[in-house]
């Protein structure tokens, strides 16, 4: 991950952004796109889904996955690989946010504490962010290419 990355996640965050947003925002703009209507959906994730639970770093980051190898609306199945890749990553985070914060909820990780979203958000996004960029690279997925929407997978 870029000295680029870390500055853009704390830009964001500055925004008042969610996690989901956040890392959905980072992979369009590394695609160069700007589909305002996925990222205002993303704002769903935000603070585990409004009510603590899940991560929106983890939700978000499988949205990202799934950017890259989910189903098109004229097809029904899912890239083969994508079920792989969702779990390398929920695995990684799940150990990761464990150790780190004794669990994946958002209630886990701020401990109700609004000043933690500055110390521990941050962080845990930009490695999640390079978490997915490495899970897209191993299964050969381009961060920056989507496959095209009328192309076979």
């Amino acid at each position: 991950m870029s000295e680029d990355d870390t500055f853009r996640i704390a830009e964001l965050m500055l925004e008042g952004r969610g996690c989901g947003y956040v890392l959905m925002k980072l992979a369009l703009e590394a695609q160069e796109n700007d589909e305002a209507g996925l990222l205002r959906a993303m704002s769903g994730l935000t603070l585990g889904m409004g009510c603590g639970l899940t991560c929106g770093a983890l939700t978000g980051a499988c949205c990202v996955l799934g950017l890259h190898a989910g189903s098109l609306p004229d097809r029904g199945e899912d890239d083969p690989r994508l079920a792989f890749m969702l779990n390398d990553l929920v695995g990684w985070f799940t150990d990761e946010a464990q150790q780190r914060y004794g669990g994946i909820n958002c209630t886990e990780i701020m401990r109700s504490d609004p000043a933690l979203r500055q110390s521990r958000c941050p962080g845990l996004i930009a490695d999640t962010w390079g978490r997915v960029v490495a899970v897209l690279e191993k299964y050969g997925f381009d961060p920056s290419h989507p496959p095209p929407t009328g192309e076979a997978r």
